[in-house]
């Protein structure tokens, strides 16, 4: 069931995606050639517990670690390592997601690591673009299938697909909530938007026609692109208002 938040329920969280809005911009510094993702584990998982929060991830279904580190062609549920050390060239997604007080926000983004070719640089440009694309056709009465029709047309011209195994969902008293929000057009995400409804926006693009992907059997979690081709995500929590659209993780 798709449950609207009431006044009290979007100012927490509202506060708990400033939250992770924050988090994500005070790693920033922290990523660089010859870092390693445990370290950028701990530093997120420091600055959230020492903001009052839980690290939502964090033994989510036994999950081990407080963020998502995602390189190249992981394409989600990266775990971090002390033997994931960045390199030039690489693009690795952030992804961070905090309870506050019982609310939960949840951002991404992906960084590219030193000097990439001007192909690989304008591919996350424009999944930044696709995503941003999506939520400018968000308001109530809207189908959800309209966004993910609106980022699919737009990514296709490029030669990109739209990770169909993963996608966004619903947030805010749960870490995970309905409804499932697909990045491409589905019959299944004709929902009709309404105010209140709180959701994330998280396009998983690969650099390829091919938009299958594999799991890992052996952690179980880390996800990557059937082909190897490169794979890059961003991530808002938006909030659909009375005319429109609000970015919840956006700049603070």
């Amino acid at each position: 069931m798709i449950v609207i938040k009431n006044k009290e329920q979007i100012e927490g969280i509202r506060t708990a995606c400033r939250l992770a809005r924050g988090c994500l911009l005070y790693l920033e510094q922290y990523i660089f050639i010859g870092q390693n993702t445990e370290e950028l584990n701990r530093l997120a998982h420091d600055f959230i517990i020492r903001h009052g929060a839980i690290p939502a991830p964090l033994n989510y279904r036994n999950f081990p670690k407080s963020i998502c580190t995602s390189i190249n062609d992981v394409v989600c549920h990266g775990i971090p390592s002390e033997k994931d050390v960045l390199k030039n060239s690489d693009i690795i997604n952030v992804d961070i997601t905090v309870n506050l007080n019982g609310f939960f926000g949840d951002t991404s983004k992906t960084y590219i690591i030193g000097e990439v070719a001007d192909d690989v640089k304008y591919f996350v440009e424009r999944v930044e673009k696709c995503m941003y694309r999506g939520i400018e056709v968000l308001k109530p009465g809207v189908l959800l299938s309209v966004m993910g029709k609106t980022i699919e047309t737009y990514i296709q011209k490029f030669g990109y697909s739209a990770v169909r195994e993963y996608g966004g969902h619903g947030i805010g008293l749960a870490f995970h909530e309905d409804p499932h929000v697909c990045h491409f057009y589905t019959k299944s995400n004709k929902i009709a938007l309404k105010e209140g409804m709180t959701f994330t926006v998280e396009p998983m693009i690969n650099k390829s026609k091919n938009w299958q992907v594999v799991t890992c059997e052996k952690d179980g979690w880390t996800c990557r692109t059937k082909d190897g081709a490169l794979s890059a995500q961003f991530e808002h929590t938006v909030l659909i208002t009375k005319d429109g659209c609000e970015i919840l993780t956006g700049d603070i």
